[in-house]
């Protein structure tokens, strides 16, 4: 057993600011643990978003230490205890209370990014044939447990504040899912130079980084999506094919 001292966002009339809790630790626990016994005991109003405690949900992402992260999956033994542990909402969303944060925002994109459309909506004929290339590449994307620390930690939402502009990279792996299914033959290259804002994205991979589930965001998904959008707008060749391809 061990004192730590936790450093907790708490909102208050004027905006809010840092309060000081301590808290008995033993061997184990995660900072998701802490919070939930300083709010059992110390601070029973503490406002904390989780569910599954198993780093599934993405329910609990937070800043720890200055690090977007999830607070079921933050062990306490990897830490300094030494210095007080800084615990804070998301920065890139609006904070309803304490370290709850509006994340609503990025249903409202994905609802508007277009659906899944089959070459072959029957399969009657027994067309739908896929290869386990083309299945493990999918597969990755589908890991995302929507926690949003890509889109915390993305300097053109987090710094920019190009929340309109930009869709972030939550948005890029849901669309290269989609995009790169061998059945689907929709076409998201406009929405993603337009809606999405994907110019707006330098690939500093600091999405890929963060991410719990390791997908590999900028070389996987959002690069290949560059790529895409680039060849249908900008190389000269692709863009008259395009114009002939028409009429």
């Amino acid at each position: 057993m061990a004192k730590v001292t936790f450093s907790i966002w708490r909102t208050n009339e004027s905006g809010g600011q840092f309060q000081n809790y301590e808290a008995e630790i033993s061997e184990g626990m995660v900072v998701l643990d802490a919070v939930h016994q300083i709010q059992a005991e110390q601070a029973n109003d503490l406002a904390v978003r989780w569910n599954c405690k198993a780093g599934k949900c993405g329910s609990c992402s937070a800043e720890i230490n200055g690090h977007p992260k999830l607070m079921c999956m933050t062990r306490l033994d990897d830490m300094n205890l030494d210095k007080a542990i800084t615990i804070q909402p998301m920065k890139a969303f609006p904070v309803i209370r304490d370290l709850v944060t509006d994340v609503s925002r990025n249903y409202r994109i994905k609802k508007k990014i277009k659906k899944f459309k089959p070459r072959n909506p029957d399969a009657s004929d027994g067309t739908w044939r896929m290869y386990q290339g083309d299945i493990d590449r999918v597969q990755e994307f589908r890991k995302c447990i929507e926690c949003f620390l890509c889109q915390d930690v993305c300097h053109v939402i987090r710094e920019h504040h190009l929340h309109e502009e930009f869709a972030g990279p939550r948005h890029m792996v849901y669309t290269a899912a989609l995009e790169m299914h061998p059945l689907d033959v929709e076409d998201r290259r406009k929405e993603l130079k337009t809606e999405g804002g994907i110019g707006f994205c330098n690939i500093t991979k600091c999405c890929t980084n963060v991410c719990p589930e390791n997908i590999t965001i900028t070389d996987n998904a959002i690069i290949p999506l560059k790529e895409r959008v680039a060849d249908r707008f900008y190389d000269p060749l692709m863009k008259l094919l395009s114009i002939f391809g028409k009429k």
